[in-house]
């Protein structure tokens, strides 16, 4: 019995001793380098505000944040990482709209479980896609565009970044709403699409306002609306589609943060206090809206309820356009 009151006295102590330990972890955090884990390659529009979110962000917390890019599936590898790493803050998801809303429909093998793999920190920004057309094409109007695409059919064709792309997606959504159709083709990025929207190989595609913007002010390619509901302020000039009548249009891509699952509340707060003070910088409220990014932080539960809503959304739009899984 005694010998039994020893060993329970040493586990308790020891037990009290990992929960000391652990609480004295969280409130020293961070003490060395986090990193911010991309699912898109270097250069791209994901990676490029990671790294502008990345710096500012280090500044908040006292503390350098590096980035890491972990590339392939959409931005699932790099998911995968995070859910599977340790909840101690020092892995941290920058997390773009597709991959838990839509990628999930198009993947069959992807096995995260969006409702329990993660610790939701919050929004950062959003993004607006930007329809462009070629300039040879003979519509200015979104309700030009439609009647011209149903007076001749098989003639207007679409470019996106591959198969089951937010750019696909929103050329699907339209084409629900409205009721025509358009030919689309998929490239293996938005960069050989809009060579060839230029060109003039195909009709027109949408485009992250913030990698169109000088194209269209190049006069490369022209404008014909915006996917959120909104106008945007880089293109103040532009409708929204839902402004040029189809009022049941909206689209809205965004980056936010998250964490494994299980992440200690003292580190949450201590990031979204972090993006709070991001937020509030006037040098990247710049950078971000000159860009053609809307400056959106909300907090984990708003952005968990957002991605349920957009799962359900993307998989509906999915199903009806008959767009196949891959294995």
């Amino acid at each position: 019995m005694r010998k039994f009151s020893k060993t329970l006295a040493a586990l308790l102590i020891t037990g009290f001793g990992t929960l000391s330990l652990s609480a004295q972890a969280q409130s020293n955090w961070p003490d060395r380098p986090i990193k911010l884990v991309v699912g898109y390659a270097a250069g791209g529009p994901v990676d490029t505000a990671a790294r502008n979110y990345s710096k500012y962000l280090g500044d908040a917390l006292g503390q350098t944040v590096v980035i890491e890019n972990r590339t392939g599936a959409s931005g699932i590898i790099a998911a995968e990482a995070v859910a599977r790493s340790a909840p101690d803050g020092y892995n941290i998801y920058f997390m773009a709209s597709p991959t838990l809303t839509i990628t999930p429909h198009i993947q069959k093998a992807v096995k995260l479980d969006h409702d329990k793999d993660f610790t939701y920190i919050g929004n950062i920004l959003d993004y607006t896609n930007v329809m462009v057309v070629n300039n040879d094409l003979p519509v200015k109007s979104i309700p030009e565009l439609i009647a011209y695409a149903k007076a001749n059919p098989n003639t207007v064709s679409f470019a996106s970044a591959g198969v089951g792309s937010s750019n696909q997606l929103s050329a699907e959504l339209l084409k629900q709403r409205a009721d025509f159709d358009m030919l689309h083709v998929p490239y293996r990025g938005n960069s050989p699409a809009m060579v060839d929207v230029i060109s003039g190989k195909v009709s027109l595609m949408f485009d992250i306002t913030g990698t169109a913007i000088n194209y269209i002010n190049s006069g490369k390619v022209r404008a014909l609306a915006v996917t959120s509901k909104e106008r945007n302020k880089a293109l103040p000039d532009v409708p929204s589609i839902a402004e040029s009548g189809v009022s049941d249009y909206a689209v809205t891509g965004w980056y936010s943060l998250a964490g494994p699952a299980n992440l200690p509340e003292p580190i949450v707060k201590k990031l979204q206090e972090a993006m709070d003070k991001v937020n509030s910088n006037p040098d990247y409220v710049k950078t971000m809206e000159d860009g053609g990014y809307t400056l959106h932080v909300t907090d984990g539960k708003a952005l968990h309820d957002k991605i349920n809503a957009e799962h359900k959304l993307w998989g509906e739009v999915i199903k009806k356009a008959g767009i196949q899984a891959n294995q």
